[in-house]
């Protein structure tokens, strides 16, 4: 990923924070065999041990993605937060110099590392309950794997294979404008305010 200097984001506990906040990701595995991309939901957890993090996700048995890492195939975990198109008509200096063109903000972070197959049964189920409770612990009636029989749980779990990834390595780019004077900056964000939910996502990041 193309990352110029003002575009980069070099604080490790905000790339942290995004991966958290959109964790959805795609895995990307390339090999001999070429590359192959997962969208997968991810776990992530920060230790003394690693404190660039952790990532813990699951695929299908039937996925040959996880037969390759365990063959020794390089991993990439994409993340992306909200994005938006740029319309030059939010630029003051549109009026002043016509020299403007669109363009796209967004926000994506890249982790790499070391990944592991994990197939341990005490493992997977730890992890449902890890990934499950992640997503259920804002709602009023938030739902547990417990909830669900245990011999179905347990069929399910044969069904799957984890995948552990060691972050190595984090590569963030906020592309929010920061190439642009003051008054072109107000007027994006203003723009991208009075537009749909991820449009004004996007507008929180412009400073």
């Amino acid at each position: 990923m193309l990352v110029p200097s003002h575009f980069k984001e070099e604080n490790q506990e905000k790339l942290q924070q995004y991966i958290k906040d959109y964790s959805f990701g795609v895995l990307v595995v390339a090999d001999s065999d070429g590359i192959d991309a997962n969208h997968l939901p991810f776990h992530f957890s920060v230790s003394a041990s690693n404190p660039l993090g952790t990532l813990r996700c699951h695929v299908a048995r039937a996925n040959p993605v996880w037969q390759r890492i365990e063959n020794g195939a390089s991993v990439l975990a994409i993340f992306q937060g909200p994005d938006a198109y740029v319309s030059p008509s939010w630029y003051e200096t549109k009026a002043e110099t016509g020299r403007v063109v669109p363009t796209w903000n967004y926000v994506a972070v890249h982790a790499q590392g070391k990944a592991v197959i994990v197939q341990e049964a005490d493992w997977l189920m730890d992890h449902l309950h890890q990934l499950t409770d992640q997503h259920e612990s804002n709602r009023e009636n938030p739902w547990s794997v417990d909830d669900a029989p245990a011999e179905f749980t347990s069929r399910l779990v044969n069904a799957i294979v984890g995948i552990e990834i060691q972050v190595e390595s984090l590569t963030g780019k906020v592309k929010a404008s920061q190439n642009h004077p003051e008054r072109n900056r107000a007027g994006v964000k203003a723009g991208l305010a009075a537009g749909s939910a991820s449009e004004q996502a996007m507008s929180a990041f412009i400073r």
